[in-house]
């Protein structure tokens, strides 16, 4: 059945001149909204809006502030620097975020920075030397928990070059961890992300958790005396995902020893405090042997110690971000469910389960305020995420960010099929058709496998969808196995499989838009980024269907990727060492069946991606030029997995259309 908007949105105006198609120029006027943060008393909302700059190659991000009403809406800071992470204090009258004031040195760290609301410019509130990736206020408002990575020794050797009055040494990367790189970041040494805490503003931070670990999702206890983290004790952190929830003490000069509070052998995160502070809420995934197929649940632990209780075993979904609602009584948490992405409130007493914030939409973020409202990113396909509040049983959209750019724009209207692809598995896909007045019937398709690749298309603005429909093309976003909102086994279904089952269910969502008159057969393209690019090399390998395709940042020969990408372990993992199980990785490597492929096929890949490394889009444009096919190959120039650049990110939508429309448009 057809999709409307949902009505929590705006409709879009029509414009002066009537409606206009999608073009890369109106994608590019998008802004991307996030981070929202829901002022003590309920009657504010912060959040953070990135856009690009105009006359510069780059994008910027800034903080606003809107009335619950949305009647107000005030920037917050400036247009020179980007800023990030709105949080406001317990009392109400400040606001803190990150930023790396480059416009008052060239050279700053990201610090935090806070705004009084009476009035005034914003203040640093750190000096940290490396910087800070992460704060939260204290309840008294006036301490902070600091995020801190250890000074790197490279970074330390050259400063001491530089404060001794000598030119910038060019150093060698001395390693010795098993995961040595990231992408986006490079490669890592032993300089790990610990806990601080400010108790004045600019004040020396005191280092409270240590050790050759990473610390994260660190949170005050309801009192400030306490403080919960998550972080991996084992010998080798590197070599296993087995994260657990601590506690430490937040006095001054304590040095008494975390107490570990979970003790589960897969990954636990994200802890959150009962406002009584005898609880925590928590996720955790309790089958570490399934990797990212396994099920992310919802559990909560008694602080003084106890026995986790497990909320979510019977719902089989993902679930992020836990929240305890204002009197304690449940949780509210993200779940991802058959294409959707709503809030769900688990109380605790009885353990149901139930819908909080719901419907045809994808729910991508929400803070919860001491007055027990609900700010949260909604976005549905008519539209990119925007800002709404719930109080109380109304929901009001605060920020309208986007609506101008959106106005007189005709959009695609997704339908949300379910379909068989074998006797046993049923399989949904979203399928947008074309807008265009001129379109054949039934028109060219693009077959637009999704990322992960455990991930899942839900009901969210998707600008490559829209772009799509107003160039004359029907695109087809299905979620095979393999896919997250469908349960532990769905997910499983593809553990050392890559490119079977999945491939079975991606060719028949192309059936599938065959069948409802909205694909040609012999008009099919295909093309996807990250394992949406893996599968396009599936699909290729596997079918002579297609007359046009485009692989992003994809893999090809698994094998030479072990040691050169970053996930030695997942590979590890779910495929065994490679010269111990050679015939398992090259069974699910593209590259071995590249003497089948005859579809025309162009690569793309950012120079600088460690994710998927460039090397992959190299061999397998080598390959298929080797054998004659057509084929093109582009890197993009200090791009990582992200292609960011915004001349980038327009010239990638050019040259997706220009490879389509030369092989499905041409007479």
């Amino acid at each position: 059945m057809a999709l409307s908007a949902s009505p929590g949105l705006v409709p879009s105006a029509s414009a002066q001149d009537g409606p206009q198609p999608v073009t890369i120029e109106s994608l590019a006027k998008l802004k991307r909204v996030s981070s929202p943060a829901i002022s003590p008393d309920g009657e504010w909302v912060a959040y953070v809006v990135r856009a690009r700059v105009e006359g510069k190659d780059e994008t910027r991000s800034r903080i606003y502030l809107s009335s619950a009403d949305g009647a107000t809406t005030l920037p917050m800071t400036g247009e020179s620097y980007s800023a990030s992470d709105p949080q406001w204090s317990p009392d109400g009258n400040q606001l803190a975020f990150l930023a790396a004031r480059s416009d008052l040195d060239e050279d700053a760290e990201t610090q935090v920075w806070t705004l009084d609301m009476r009035g005034g410019d914003a203040r640093a509130y750190t000096d940290v030397k490396q910087g800070v990736s992460g704060f939260e206020w204290a309840p008294d408002s006036s301490r902070m928990l600091l995020m801190i990575q250890d000074e790197s020794e490279h970074a330390r050797l050259k400063a001491a070059a530089v404060e001794a009055g000598e030119a910038e040494p060019e150093l060698p990367w001395v390693i010795d961890r098993l995961q040595f790189k990231e992408d986006g970041t490079g490669y890592l040494d032993r300089s790990r992300v610990h806990i601080y805490v400010a108790r004045d503003r600019l004040a020396d931070p005191v280092q409270m958790t240590f050790g050759d670990r990473d610390d994260s999702a660190a949170v005050w206890s309801p009192d400030g005396s306490r403080i919960a983290y998550a972080t991996n004790v084992t010998e080798e952190p590197d070599s296993n995902e087995n994260s657990d929830i601590f506690v430490i003490s937040s006095a001054p000069g304590n040095r008494a020893a975390p107490i570990q509070l979970t003790t589960n052998p897969g990954p636990d995160g994200s802890p959150a405090w009962s406002p009584d502070g005898e609880t925590i809420a928590y996720t955790t995934s309790v089958k570490p042997e399934l990797l990212w197929y396994a099920t992310q649940h919802l559990a909560t632990i008694p602080v003084d110690g106890g026995e986790p209780r497990i909320l979510t075993e019977a719902l089989d979904r993902n679930v992020y971000a836990p929240a305890f609602s204002r009197n304690g009584r449940s949780v509210y948490f993200m779940v991802e469910d058959g294409g959707r992405q709503p809030v769900l409130e688990a109380t605790l007493r009885n353990g149901r389960i139930s819908s909080y914030i719901g419907g045809d939409a994808a729910i991508y973020d929400f803070d919860v305020s001491k007055s027990g409202d609900i700010a949260f990113l909604k976005t549905t396909p008519a539209h990119p995420s925007e800002v709404f509040l719930k109080s109380g049983r109304s929901t009001a959209q605060v920020s309208q960010v986007n609506t101008e750019a959106l106005a007189g724009l005709t959009l695609s209207v997704p339908q949300f099929v379910t379909f068989d692809s074998t006797e046993e598995t049923s399989v949904q896909a979203f399928i947008y058709p074309p807008v265009t007045s001129e379109v054949a019937t039934p028109p060219p398709a693009i077959l637009f496998p999704h990322g992960g690749p455990v991930a899942q298309y839900d009901f969210a603005f998707e600008p490559f969808a829209q772009l799509f429909a107003a160039n004359g093309y029907t695109t087809i976003m299905p979620n095979p196995r393999g896919s997250s909102g469908r349960g532990e086994d769905y997910k499983a279904a593809i553990f050392a499989a890559w490119g079977v089952r999945d491939l079975q269910d991606v060719l028949a969502s192309v059936d599938q838009a065959i069948d409802m008159g909205l694909a040609d057969p012999d008009r099919l393209g295909v093309g996807g980024w990250s394992y949406g690019g893996i599968m396009t090399n599936y699909v290729i390998t596997g079918s002579d269907r297609f007359k046009a395709a485009v692989s992003g940042a994809s893999e090809v020969n698994y094998t030479a990727n072990y040691g050169h990408d970053i996930y030695q372990l997942q590979w590890e993992t779910e495929m065994g060492l490679p010269w111990e199980n050679q015939a398992g990785w090259d069974a699910i490597s593209p590259f071995w069946k590249a003497a089948q492929v005859i579809t025309p096929t162009l690569f793309m890949v950012g120079e600088h991606d460690w994710n998927v490394p460039a090397q992959n889009s190299e061999q397998f444009y080598l390959a298929l030029k080797r054998l004659g096919i057509d084929t093109g190959l582009v890197v993009y120039p200090g791009e990582d997995h992200s292609i960011g650049r915004p001349s980038f990110v327009d010239d990638r939508y050019v040259r997706w259309l220009a490879w389509y429309d030369k092989y499905l448009k041409a007479e």
